[in-house]
């Protein structure tokens, strides 16, 4: 079974598959993805120096990517842009790799934030979505990216709101109070998730 994990940013889905990986999970994860697309000397790489300047590149000719979230966070249509030339290049890489584990991992677990956004939730069997209280997603985002209040909420708002991914999914995790918690909840999940993976087989 492929799963797809999601939840918007700063929720702690990285958190979750962490602990689905020890207890045997097998991760393919959508922002590693990301980076191997735009390895230096990539022709997707090339693609968004034309279309964002050499302002993006760091001194050793990768992609910086700070600067680029700062350019696209701000303008809808440079957004837009990145979208078109770098979701096509992770989705047939995440299809090659996805399609490689299918066969011998009883449970593969594909972490990707924008799972709903792009579609991809056509090449997973079930969704596990990770959701977050307001609040307390803001208040991650600022510690972890040294962010003010309004970057903060600026990056939460371009995303779709996690009421529709909710609805949407097959599993639902809240990570807005301790770890301890959080992780109590992976551990009772993941008997129906095993259970499911031996079903779709």
């Amino acid at each position: 079974m492929i799963l797809g994990v999601t939840g918007n940013i700063a929720s702690g889905k990285s958190s979750v598959c962490r602990e689905l990986a020890r207890r045997g999970a097998v991760v393919v994860d959508a922002d590693q993805l990301a980076r191997e697309v735009v390895a230096p000397g990539s022709p997707v790489l090339g693609q968004l120096v034309t279309a964002f300047g050499e302002d993006i590149l760091k001194a050793d000719g990768s992609l910086d990517r700070q600067c680029l979230g700062d350019l696209i966070f701000a303008d809808p249509a440079a957004r837009q842009r990145l979208n078109a030339i770098i979701h096509p290049a992770i989705a047939a890489l995440s299809v090659k790799r996805l399609q490689e584990l299918r066969d011998t991992a009883p449970l593969i677990v594909y972490e990707a934030p924008l799972l709903y956004e792009v579609g991809a939730e056509m090449r997973v069997d079930k969704v596990l979505m990770v959701k977050i209280d307001p609040d307390v997603q803001r208040a991650r985002l600022m510690e972890r990216d040294g962010l003010d209040e309004q970057s903060a909420r600026q990056r939460i708002a371009v995303q779709m709101s996690q009421q529709q991914k909710i609805v949407r999914a097959d599993y639902l995790i809240d990570n807005s109070a301790s770890r301890e918690e959080t992780m109590a909840q992976v551990e009772g999940l993941w008997p129906l998730l095993t259970v499911d993976a031996l079903v779709s087989r």
